[in-house]
């Protein structure tokens, strides 16, 4: 049985280093796409004045925070102590994940798409995303359309400034708020430990099952109401 365990363990974080690696492979695309093949006409917008990069981040960040808080208190879930922050995994999955696919649907792709049609890029992008993460375990059809609405929630937040920190932020922090610290499924994915155990009651169109807060109709309404939101933002300072 250790032994079974031990293979468990290391199976498992062999997975979980896979994050990591496709990070590694989606930076050396994007720069190997800019700087080469493109003769760096693309400002990706990673590569700025760190007072930027900190202002964008901790923007991201609030408003992640204030989204999730907003979807946990409208499905009303038992919270208690769970095991503890996992910090390991916090480097092995969900830093490079958050960045990785920023790059990749924020990435160049979306900006050469958006320099031709704007709306059609960010619609685009919002659809890739969602349907990328359908093969992910306890999908749902409401689970899909809150990723579609995800999707162009944080291409909106790259229009906000047409850098990439406040998008990577939002999408850490709504991650990390909702899985290892509230105790939610992050799309399908289980944290080894969190800081709170939620334990959810209810249908599933509510709570969000095991899939987490993007399986939830009360994350639509949330999700809703921040693209309503940058959406209004922008309309008052055009970019």
């Amino acid at each position: 049985m250790s032994a079974y365990l031990a293979t468990f363990l290391f199976l498992g974080y062999v997975t979980q280093l896979v994050y990591v690696a496709l990070l590694v492979a989606a930076s050396i695309a994007t720069a190997f796409t800019n700087l080469v093949l493109d003769r760096g006409r693309w400002r990706i917008g990673v590569f700025v004045a760190p007072r930027l990069a900190l202002r964008d981040f901790a923007s991201g960040a609030s408003l992640a925070m204030f989204c999730v808080f907003v979807a946990d208190v409208l499905i009303a879930p038992q919270h208690a102590v769970g095991g503890g922050f996992p910090w390991r995994e916090l480097w092995i999955v969900y830093v490079p994940a958050a960045i990785q696919e920023e790059l990749v649907f924020r990435g160049i792709v979306f900006q050469k798409a958006r320099a031709w049609n704007r709306t059609i890029a960010i619609a685009m992008s919002a659809l890739v995303f969602a349907a990328l993460h359908t093969m992910n375990g306890d999908i749902t059809p409401i689970a899909i359309l809150n990723l579609f609405i995800a999707g162009i929630l944080l291409a909106l937040t790259y229009e906000a400034y047409e850098r990439l920190w406040l998008p990577i932020a939002f999408h850490l922090a709504w991650n990390v708020v909702s899985g290892p610290i509230l105790g939610y499924g992050v799309s399908g994915y289980t944290s080894e430990s969190t800081v709170f155990i939620t334990r959810l009651h209810g249908p599933i169109w509510r709570s969000g099952g095991e899939f987490g807060l993007e399986g939830s109709l009360c994350a639509t309404i949330v999700e809703l109401a921040a693209v309503a939101m940058l959406l209004w933002l922008r309309k008052r300072r055009p970019i």
